[in-house]
């Protein structure tokens, strides 16, 4: 038996009860159907008493095959814990920052994903490790950068550096009357670095969420198809998603880019991709599509991913 200890996000404690949509509510029961011990918490309860680490938190249990927790807030040194899933949403904001450097005190547990290495990793800037799988891109808050970047792909993509869900997301088209007004209020009049990308056609079909568990890529792979009035995925119900298939290149390609990011302390992630070029590399709190999958492929991909957090994770961390 395992005490294991969720950092999820302020509004998934608001409605805790299962939900099917979301990755940390399938892990959370299958780690409660074998018998171990799980606690939640969120940002704000975590804390520091000289260089000891502490978090107030909420036990949960299994009842009618559904979670809940029990309203009564413990006090526990995160030391503690087994192991802490790290999974609080963008915007990776100075909160968000301060929660990472909590973590800088905690020894004992394996923490996943390891807040220093998210703290480390931006999911759009740092995906240029990986630049040779990546659309053509630029970081700058310059206004003659992005006009010139512009005028040369014709279409292009803007987006902030600290958000999730597409949130802020920009497309922009060569003599577009807005160009300007888009731009200047993007990078906040030349003060704020955005992420640039050539404006892949292939979006129109969706992009594929291609998941990592430590060095591999699972097979099971979704598409997120764009909602009828936006150019990218907005909506998340079935309607939206679609089975897809990885070709060899792509497992090829991607497992080189998994077995990168585990070695920063990144075991979970999700790529997004479009016509096999990565456009984001998702490490925060990535999803992972279970309830699609799972209904999509006939498994309990839940099943899987908890057998490597408590098998080959605990043992590589």
């Amino acid at each position: 038996m395992k005490k294991i200890l969720f950092v999820i996000d302020k509004i998934e404690l608001k409605y805790f009860e299962f939900n099917k949509l979301v990755t940390n509510f399938w892990i959370i029961k299958e780690f409660l159907e074998r018998k171990n011990l799980v606690y939640i918490t969120t940002i704000p309860n975590l804390s520091l008493k000289a260089d000891i680490a502490y978090t107030k938190c909420y036990e949960t249990f299994l009842s009618n095959n559904n979670i809940y927790y029990k309203d009564v807030k413990l006090e526990y040194k995160i030391d503690d814990f087994d192991l802490v899933m790290f999974r609080p949403d963008p915007p990776v904001d100075i909160d968000y920052i301060n929660a990472t450097y909590v973590f800088d005190f905690v020894t004992k547990p394996d923490v996943i994903n390891s807040p220093r290495a998210i703290r480390d990793f931006n999911e759009k800037l740092h995906s240029i490790y990986f630049k040779d799988l990546m659309s053509e891109n630029i970081v700058t808050a310059s206004l003659n950068d992005i006009e010139q970047f512009l005028a040369q792909h014709k279409k292009i993509v803007l987006k902030p550096l600290n958000r999730c869900f597409g949130s802020g997301v920009m497309y922009l088209y060569e003599g577009d009357p807005n160009t300007r007004t888009i731009i200047n209020t993007m990078t906040n009049n030349e003060t704020t670095l955005v992420m640039v990308q050539k404006f892949l056609a292939g979006v129109s079909g969706g992009d594929k969420r291609v998941l990592t568990l430590g060095d591999r890529v699972l097979k099971y792979c979704v598409k997120k198809l764009p909602g009828k009035d936006d150019f990218k995925f907005n909506t998340h119900n079935d309607n939206f998603i679609t089975d897809a298939v990885l070709s060899d290149e792509e497992m090829f390609n991607f497992t080189k880019v998994a077995k990168k990011l585990n070695s920063l302390g990144l075991p979970m992630a999700g790529l997004d991709v479009i016509d096999g070029k990565i456009i984001e590399v998702n490490v925060t709190s990535p999803c992972y599509f279970i309830k699609e999958i799972n209904g999509l492929y006939g498994v309990e991909l839940e099943k899987e991913i908890c057998d490597f957090l408590l098998t080959e994770a605990l043992l590589s961390l």
